[in-house]
């Protein structure tokens, strides 16, 4: 038996109970699923915690979550500090670079990223979706001396971003209320907007105009300038933006606008995404 297979096994011992085979598929559903509440749980609140607050949070069994923590610490899926947190563990790192290694995506998107950072002297990102939440997915800082506080792997609500505008871009209205509805919230600023019907009007809008500029949303004096890389069926893979103090938006909007529509059409056409103009 390998590892994989060990670590599968202990992850069905403490829910087999039931011998029967659908109670054995259930098992084995409910215990891998429990490994990836885990893993989301961590993931959404940014931070180590302990097995117990886990337990409570995904709803699980104490002993089950225990049982599962510690196989996920002994295989370097989850890391544990000296007062017995727990985090993600480097094997994690791992995949994830194997998994950026055959993503063509983010290996073009990349280099156009750093491209547009020199040619704008600003910050550039390469953003994406991951359920209500947008998440910071690359990023490279340009030659002047403005930094942003968002690095890689930071998720921020939908509505609060130039990105989020556009990265629903696959969705009818009616789904893009229900998702702002959902998942719209008040930003540190108090200038997101939060109400759906506005967001999901800003949204189409976006989509069609093929650009997104928000300013102030998410931090004071910070805006942000985003395009949609689209595939030819028109969703948006990714966005890649321009993050830079309002000031400059305001100022010279027709300096970095153009740019990074280029910048996104230029990924498109490598990827053989849009072949027109």
């Amino acid at each position: 038996m390998n590892q994989v297979e060990r670590l599968g096994q202990r992850l069905i011992e403490p829910h087999a109970l039931d011998e029967d085979a659908g109670s054995k598929k259930r098992a084995r559903v409910s215990g891998i699923e429990r490994a990836i509440q885990i893993l989301d749980h961590l993931q959404a609140i940014g931070r180590a915690t302990t097995a117990y607050d886990i337990a409570r949070a995904v709803g699980a069994p104490l002993s089950t979550i225990y049982t599962i923590v510690d196989d996920l610490v002994a295989r370097a899926i989850l890391s544990r500090d000296a007062d017995n947190n727990v985090w993600l563990g480097h094997k994690l790192f791992h995949y994830g670079l194997a998994y950026a290694r055959e993503l063509d995506v983010m290996t073009v998107a990349v280099h156009e990223m750093n491209m547009l950072a020199q040619e704008v002297g600003e910050t550039v990102q390469i953003c994406g979706r991951d359920g209500d939440m947008m998440v910071v997915q690359a990023m490279t800082e340009g030659a002047g001396h403005f930094s942003v506080t968002s690095r890689v792997g930071t998720r921020i609500p939908l509505n609060w971003t130039a990105s989020g505008r556009l990265l629903v871009a696959r969705l009818s209205e009616a789904e893009r209320v229900a998702l702002f509805r959902r998942s719209a919230k008040a930003s540190p600023t108090g200038r997101a907007i939060t109400d759906p019907e506005i967001l999901a009007a800003q949204s189409r809008e976006a989509v069609a105009s093929g650009i997104s500029i928000q300013s102030g949303e998410s931090d004071y004096a910070v805006a942000c300038i985003a395009a949609p890389v689209r595939r030819d069926d028109g969703e948006c893979v990714v966005t890649i933006s321009i993050v830079l103090p309002e000031f400059k938006v305001r100022d010279e909007p027709e300096r970095f606008v153009p740019a990074v529509r280029n910048a996104a059409r230029s990924i498109e056409k490598r990827l053989g995404w849009q072949s027109g103009d």
